[in-house]
């Protein structure tokens, strides 16, 4: 079984209040967490699209890591715009935790899946898209990139892509990401990024011949999605 989930802002220390999006997010982290330990099995796959952690250093994120390393299932990160503490792949896997993959230009195999995916980067059309806006885009063009060749050859299997950011313009419209993933024949794509009013923003469907769904954490009322 694989499931999906996104933006879960976990944060020990209980500073950061998620309230300001809705009454909803009110202990929106034991709701994830009760949903998850109920449903999901240790041979599970759970894939995790940013916004994992409020920390901002990595030695702060450890708490709330290893308590998502302690969860039931095999895990699968991607790094979202708020995961400051997200570091060099060394560091990441020097963390030798043992339930989690961290996706780091490259690709996790998971029976007849194969993982990739990157953070990706605010829409190209926005009104605020600056010229360092521009740099951070095309770097996250290439890593994503990276990712998806680094399992080029592995043609039999089912091919998923994680991307924090909507893979679409400001307009709904594929941008170069879901291109991209065209590329590589990817056939399901999973994004979050998109909270309270900004649900508005949300597109699913088939696009490209790639089912693209929004796992963001309150769009989901923070239950892991079954998607394969």
């Amino acid at each position: 079984m694989i499931w999906a989930i996104g933006d879960t802002h976990f944060d020990h220390t209980k500073d950061k209040s998620m309230d300001i999006f809705g009454d909803n997010w009110k202990d929106h982290d034991q709701k994830i967490i009760d949903f998850w330990k109920e449903n999901v099995r240790d041979d599970d796959l759970v894939l995790l699209v940013g916004d994992i952690s409020w920390a901002l250093k990595l030695e702060e994120a450890l708490v709330d890591l290893k308590m998502i390393d302690d969860l039931p299932g095999i895990k699968c990160i991607i790094k979202g715009n708020h995961d400051y503490w997200w570091s060099t792949k060394n560091k990441l896997d020097g963390l030798e935790l043992k339930t989690i993959h961290f996706l780091h230009n490259d690709t996790f195999v998971y029976k007849d899946y194969v993982i990739s995916g990157t953070r990706g980067w605010m829409a190209r059309d926005s009104e605020d898209f600056s010229e360092e806006d521009e740099k951070i885009f095309n770097r996250e063009l290439g890593r994503l990139n990276l990712s998806l060749k680094a399992s080029s050859d592995l043609e039999d299997k089912k091919r998923i892509c994680l991307i924090h950011y909507p893979p679409f313009d400001s307009k709904k419209e594929p941008n170069e990401f879901l291109h991209l993933m065209k590329n590589y024949d990817v056939s399901l794509c999973l994004y979050g990024h998109l909270h309270g009013p900004g649900h508005i923003m949300v597109k699913e469907g088939n696009f490209l011949d790639i089912d693209v769904k929004c796992v963001s954490s309150d769009y989901v009322d923070f239950k892991l999605q079954e998607i394969g």
